[in-house]
């Protein structure tokens, strides 16, 4: 009866494993929505965004979508994005755009109109790499919202 019972067991737990493994297989990955999901960026007000870049000029940026923040270097819709950390004051973002390159962005929020951008990637076939304050200076105009 040992026999018997411990072969029995062995197909039991053969079979029940095969039919949890089937449709973790067949289910697609579920793609997460950084839009909806970043609890840093939730904080951050809509509005004209002053980007200060050491050695740089200001980059005025009309944000009406907080992720706009994340993809600086590649300001075009179509990009994919996955979420490596969501904390409540720090986001940190891998995106990759078709033909167009990449980028990894860590937004670190200090107030609702101030944020620490570090980023780094390929863009125009070619790495950058560095450290943006932002703040919120207004209000978007038509002017600055076409940019």
């Amino acid at each position: 009866m040992g026999f018997a019972f411990r072969a029995a067991t062995v197909g039991l737990l053969l079979a029940a494993s095969q039919t949890m493994a089937a449709p973790a297989a067949i289910a697609p990955p579920v793609a997460a929505s950084p839009e909806l999901s970043l609890a840093a960026l939730k904080q951050l007000e809509s509005g004209l965004w002053q980007l200060d870049v050491k050695g740089s000029s200001p980059k005025l940026m009309c944000v009406t979508d907080q992720i706009r923040l994340v993809q600086i270097e590649h300001d075009q819709p179509g990009c994919s994005r996955f979420v490596i950390a969501n904390e409540p004051k720090s986001s940190t973002v891998h995106y990759s755009c078709q033909r167009a390159g990449w980028g990894r962005t860590t937004v670190r929020v200090q107030s609702p109109t101030l944020a620490t951008i570090q980023t780094q990637g390929i863009a125009h076939n070619e790495p950058f790499d560095y450290s943006a304050q932002a703040h919120r200076v207004g209000v978007c105009t038509a002017q600055t919202a076409a940019k």
